[in-house]
């Protein structure tokens, strides 16, 4: 079976059996701050396991793309070194929410493995959790397994996503490659060889660890499992390694060809083909090449894969072109990644263009620096430099040195780096989860679709450090949650809400309102009184804030759908926030837009405020939403039923928010773009202003524009004329000054010329000039060679504290005297260096009072030099 057709059969057996299939989700977890990338087929059912997320089945099928190459799930390293080790995976699973537990569990695994995919149940061996008697039962009872291929184990059979969350006992599935490969069975002393190999996991989720490590039972114990495609392909397929598996091979082969590198078996074409999946879904999922989080990641990535193609002779780049390949063998199972491929090959080839420089240059320093070792420890001074000074990553240096028997000296690496390594630490450090101090059943229930005002309950509360109390008194900071409110809590770029919770004798003001699973959280301060968990308040939203909000986010959508007119349909919205002030979208486009392009989108989005549409609201199903043409990523998140958004006339845009908005377009009032700019490889930014802000900015640069007429004793549509005018006058008095100087400058020459003094039959002078441009130095050097013939000049003039220096030698004295060396002797005296050619060198300095003495040594500096 090819790897397309497992998938399938997979989905549709556990569709037969009852269960939803649900699109792949984000390789960007929504609303998790505890994971960097989605690392297991569970992560977009978290908050459905905890009870928080109801969905409208209890039985769901997925093929969920995953990465684990950060954070605590990290295989980055192990990839291209071992036969099963990815950075991209497929996980293939099936979950109960409540429904069936462990028996059906296990009964649905063994169907599906011994006669939907015919594996024969001599060559499977299961596990168990030590203290699991009841899956131990099951196994050997019900289903008939054979007890002399049957293990009971303690850690390996315990799984968790991460430090808290859902978690429990599990039962592997191990498939057993025969007694010619090398290995033990699960628990034993050779487990760790090639023979057995866990092709699935069933999670029996009975627990929710929580920040302390308790295990808090979960209101329903449900099902997780995860069976890796790759894994079971290689069986099906009669392979031992991953990477021989069809998917693989394709990507192999095409690596091979574009490199120019016959032989698919090498290690490295394998590190190519598994990390091109791994950029190509996470670009697809909106992350973009940087130097901090997820971003970092992906760079680092796509750094490790450009080396190894270097490694194998490429010169040119080349991974960009491998989007073909694997689009031709994923596309159809996941469509957003054809859709994006453009996108993907665009910013693949930027980013290897980037570093095609960084990695010539600084492999050619780390094999200078391998070939004068003494030893087989690369110093962390080394490493460092190499990172620091040459932009030369860590993990290739790393690579690098274990192909070469090297060890690095990371204690000296890390001293020498603590700083910069925190943006790699912050990878993995997101902000705080509150979710834990929120002991309440259901959600938050948002009422702020309809009013500004409402009547709620105080369900909890939780200090700065993230602790529940019963009461917060007055001065205290902290985090209020309520069993319903108007406020908005930020999410989709829209900014939370502010405003007040009160009662009689009790004020909180809301300073900022946030969404963690499923509850707003509003932070604030107490103001007035004590506030007590079950008390009644009358929250209160700002109105004119909230007003604002909504026309920058109306706006934002208007937007959108005119820069995909303006510049074409590769357009795709990378990030926003909505604010009451202004707004801010990013964008994918490679170049920055022309002040046409702006004016044209600006004018289209003004054509719909004008046009006063009334703005639609519908939920639907998210099919139907597809069938409307609506614009967003179509992922699990959005569950079954969305929100659909159509603003402007005619249905001109049509998107997926669960934002508040406009009641017409006409209420935007105005739409104005600030600036444009770009803010990484592909992603440009537009800031704007709508309404009130919009009449602001107008005002202020009309007053501006009147002031500066006021000056210029010109009307404000005379300024630009009169402005012309007045810059055509400085270039002309500027030519003009320019020539003066010269003149002053050549009779200062002259006179100049009666200090130079005679050293050892050379003619040298050094002399300090006032009221002449470091610029006019140069020229005024120039003008003094030609008249010595012969000799070694140094000038200096000073500006403030900054001084300016130039030396001059002739060409017959070059090969005695270099400038260079003088000029850096004059600077290093004034707290400064320089440099340049043998006959001309400049410097600058920061000590004008040093000058004087630092030019009476220039006699003395020559003398030595010259013997």
């Amino acid at each position: 079976m090819k790897s397309a057709d497992i998938r399938q059969a997979f989905l549709s057996f556990f569709e037969e059996q009852g269960h939803t299939i649900v699109p792949s989700s984000s390789l960007v977890p929504d609303n998790d701050p505890t994971l960097l990338f989605t690392n297991a087929g569970m992560v977009p059912f978290k908050d459905v396991f905890l009870g928080r997320d109801p969905r409208p089945y209890v039985r769901a099928t997925s093929a969920q793309r995953c990465v684990r190459a950060g954070g605590k799930h990290n295989d980055l390293d192990n990839v291209g070194y071992t036969a099963r080790h990815h950075t991209f995976f497929e996980m293939l699973g099936n979950f109960s929410f409540g429904d069936y537990f462990k028996r059906d569990a296990i009964r649905f695994a063994w169907t599906f493995l011994t006669e939907r995919l015919g594996l024969p149940a001599e060559k499977l061996w299961v596990t168990v959790h030590v203290s699991d008697d009841e899956a131990e039962t099951i196994w050997k009872e019900e289903i008939g397994i054979d007890p002399e291929r049957f293990s009971r184990l303690d850690e390996d059979n315990f799984w968790q996503m991460g430090d808290t969350g859902p978690c429990g006992p599990s039962s592997e599935i191990f498939f057993d490659h025969g007694p010619d490969v090398f290995g033990g069975p699960p628990g034993s002393p050779d487990e760790d060889g090639d023979r057995y190999i866990e092709i699935w996991n069933l999670v029996f989720m009975q627990f929710d660890r929580d920040a302390a490590g308790n295990l808090n039972p979960l209101p329903k114990p449900s099902i997780d499992t995860g069976m890796g495609l790759e894994r079971v392909a290689a069986v099906l397929q009669g392979v031992h390694s991953n990477y021989e598996i069809d998917l693989f091979q394709s990507l192999l082969e095409a690596a091979a060809e574009i490199i120019g590198h016959a032989d698919t078996t090498t290690p490295s074409l394998r590190v190519i083909a598994d990390h091109i999946r791994s950029c190509a879904f996470l670009i697809t999922d909106g992350v973009l090449p940087s130097n901090e989080g997820r971003g970092y990641v992906l760079r680092r990535i796509i750094r490790r894969a450009i080396r190894h193609g270097h490694k194998l002779g490429a010169r040119e780049p080349f991974f960009h072109k491998l989007v073909a390949a694997l689009d031709a063998e994923m596309g159809e199972a996941y469509p957003e990644l054809r859709k994006a491929r453009a996108q993907i090959e665009k910013v693949l080839l930027k980013e290897e263009e980037q570093f095609a420089r960084t990695l010539d240059h600084g492999m050619g320093l780390l094999e200078a620096a391998l070939g004068e070792l003494d030893g087989d420890t690369l110093p962390g001074e080394t490493v460092f430099k190499l990172y620091d000074t040459y932009g030369f990553p860590y993990d290739l240096t790393a690579d690098i040195c274990r192909e070469r028997g090297v060890t690095l000296d990371e204690t000296g690496f890390q001293r020498e780096l603590e700083a910069q390594r925190e943006r790699a630490r912050a990878a993995s450090q997101f902000g705080a989860d509150y979710s834990a101090s929120v002991d309440v059943e259901g959600k938050t229930e948002f009422t702020g679709y309809e009013r500004l005002e409402d009547e709620s309950r105080v369900t909890a509360l939780i200090d700065e450090s993230g602790n529940a109390l019963a009461e917060l008194d007055e001065g205290a900071k902290g985090v209020v949650v309520l069993d319903r409110t108007p406020f908005y809590g930020e999410s989709g770029g829209q900014a939370g809400d502010t405003g007040y919770l009160e009662a009689d004798g009790v004020r909180f003001q809301v300073t900022d309102t946030q969404k963690q699973s499923g509850h707003h959280l509003h932070h604030g301060v107490v103001v007035q009184g004590r506030l007590s968990v079950g008390a009644t308040l009358r929250p209160r939203v700002d109105a004119s804030l909230r007003a604002a909000t909504m026309r920058n986010h109306s706006a934002t959508h208007l937007l959108h759908e005119a820069l995909k007119r303006v510049l074409g349909e590769h357009v795709q919205q990378k990030g926003s926030l909505v604010t009451a002030d202004r707004l801010r979208f990013d964008f994918s486009h490679f170049e920055a837009m022309t002040r046409e392009q702006l004016a044209e989108v600006e004018a289209i989005v003004n054509q719909q405020v004008l046009a006063n549409a009334d703005t639609c609201i519908e939920h639907m199903t998210l099919d139907e939403a597809k069938a409307k043409g609506a614009a967003a990523l179509f992922e699990a998140k959005y569950g079954d039923d969305v929100r659909v958004l159509t603003i402007g006339a005619d249905g001109f845009s049509i998107e997926l928010c669960g934002g508040t908005h406009v009641m017409r377009s006409g209420d935007i009032g105005a739409f104005h773009i600030l600036a444009e700019t770009g803010i990484a490889a592909g992603v440009r930014r537009i800031e704007a202003v709508t309404g009130e802000g919009a009449l602001d900015y107008f005002r202020d640069q009309e007053a501006s524009l009147v002031r500066i007429g006021e000056r210029l004793k010109a009307k404000p549509e005379q300024v630009e004329e009169r402005v012309e005018s007045l810059i055509e006058r400085n270039r002309t008095l500027e030519k003009e000054l320019e020539r003066l100087k010269g003149k002053l400058a050549s009779a200062a020459g002259n006179d100049m010329l009666a200090d130079v003094r005679d050293i050892a039959g050379v003619k040298v002078l050094a002399k300090q000039v006032e009221g002449v441009s470091g610029k006019e130095l140069r020229g005024l050097m120039d003008q003094l060679k030609n008249k010595l013939g012969s000799g070694i000049l140094v000038l200096g003039a000073t500006e403030g504290s900054k001084v300016s220096l130039i030396a001059g030698v002739t060409d017959d004295l070059t090969s005695r005297i270099r400038a260079g060396d003088l000029v850096n002797h004059v600077a290093a005296q004034v707290g400064g260096k320089g440099g340049g050619r043998a006959d001309m060198a400049q410097a600058g300095g920061s000590d004008s009072g040093a000058l004087p003495g630092a030019l009476d040594s220039v006699p003395g500096w020559v003398s030595s030099q010259l013997g």
